[in-house]
């Protein structure tokens, strides 16, 4: 700020005191003034500032969750050994693909069954064609014959179905079967490793898979929140991991149960997640803008604010030249902007980028 100096005046002395009005010298200093020189404009950045519809926001906690509708979990129909898993937590792994070999009690009885019963086929059709013989020769009766063949029937019907429950388990012969990708996509949950027993009968899923390409974002609202969130509403989205970037969306959908546990209301926003930065598990803020119920008012920029003893301040730039701190009065702010009771000139803009260094000189 620029200090006014005092008018200096000298006194000729003239025989231990001072002249007439006449006779006294009166010097003026005039005081220094300061301007942005080039290397500081160069670091300095001003805005206009104009009047906006005020905008307050509302930040609630979130959290980045799978989306249901694309997570695939996998349970054994099967109980066994587990011998090999070729997968960890985290890798991409495509439909098919070999993850795990179990070596099965339960397998290896089917086929021993199976063996069986292709054993009784192959015995069949051994008696028929006798049967047949003796038929021709008149020492058999049709009747005898169609027996055997129903028989020979019944035997082919358990292979057959011995070998579709074997295809279903994947089995691959002396007791094993294969556990394959059922889609492609991201293992983002895994119960399994080598040398565990395996139960079909088990609750825990053996692992999970999400192309994680699209992810849910669960918002907790409060109660007393509850009223400035509604379907439809935009919202930005900030993580904890990638503070810098930005994410849009839409409320998707608004949960119509209140959650005892967390004493909230669960929101729902789906987001793209093409580049994968948006991982399950990681904290949100979602921001979402009010209803304007406050009318408009001149909005500043949020890096223009200095803040001083309780008080908020701006750099007031009208040339080079005539720059001015002016103290504000905050009424309503969001993310972006404060909006202050104070009016501003058309010419006038504020300093965004450097204030703080101008703000000091000007206070010198």
């Amino acid at each position: 700020m620029i200090r006014n100096l005092h008018l200096l005046t000298v006194c000729a002395l003239v025989a231990g005191s001072c002249g007439s009005p006449q006779e006294q010298e009166i010097l003026t200093i005039e005081p220094a003034r300061f301007c942005l020189n080039e290397q500081l404009k160069k670091h300095t950045k001003t805005v206009h500032v104009l009047e906006r519809d005020i905008r307050e926001q509302l930040t609630l906690p979130g959290k980045i969750e799978y989306n249901e509708n694309d997570l695939l979990a996998f349970k054994s129909l099967v109980g066994g050994m587990v011998e090999k898993v070729s997968f960890e937590l985290g890798d991409y792994v495509q439909q098919g693909q070999v993850l795990a070999v179990v070596r099965s009690n339960d397998v290896m009885e089917l086929m021993q069954q199976k063996r069986s019963h292709e054993n009784q086929l192959e015995l069949f059709s051994k008696q028929i064609a006798v049967k047949k013989e003796l038929l021709a020769d008149g020492m058999a009766s049709r009747t005898e014959v169609t027996e055997m063949e129903f028989e020979q029937q019944s035997a082919q019907i358990e292979i057959d179905k011995i070998d579709a429950t074997l295809k279903l388990f994947r089995a691959v012969g002396n007791g094993q079967f294969q556990i394959l990708a059922p889609k492609p996509g991201y293992i983002v949950q895994k119960n399994i490793s080598a040398g565990q027993s395996i139960q079909s009968d088990s609750d825990e899923n053996l692992f999970s898979i999400s192309n994680l390409k699209q992810v849910w974002v669960m918002v907790n609202i409060y109660a007393n929140n509850l009223r400035f969130v509604n379907n439809g509403d935009a919202v930005k989205l900030r993580t904890a991991a990638f503070p810098d970037n930005v994410y849009q969306g839409n409320i998707d959908k608004i949960y119509n149960v209140f959650d005892d546990n967390e004493h909230v209301i669960k929101a729902r926003v789906v987001l793209d997640n093409q580049d994968l930065k948006l991982m399950p598990g990681l904290s949100v803020d979602v921001i979402i803008d009010k209803r304007n119920i406050l009318g408009s008012a001149f909005a500043i920029p949020g890096q223009a604010r200095i803040f001083e003893n309780n008080k908020e301040y701006v750099i007031v730039y009208t040339d080079d030249c005539t720059l001015e701190i002016r103290r504000i009065a905050t009424i309503a702010e969001n993310e972006e902007y404060a909006f202050v009771a104070e009016t501003f000139a058309a010419d006038e803009q504020v300093v965004v980028q450097n204030s703080l260094v101008i703000y000091e000189e000007l206070n010198r």
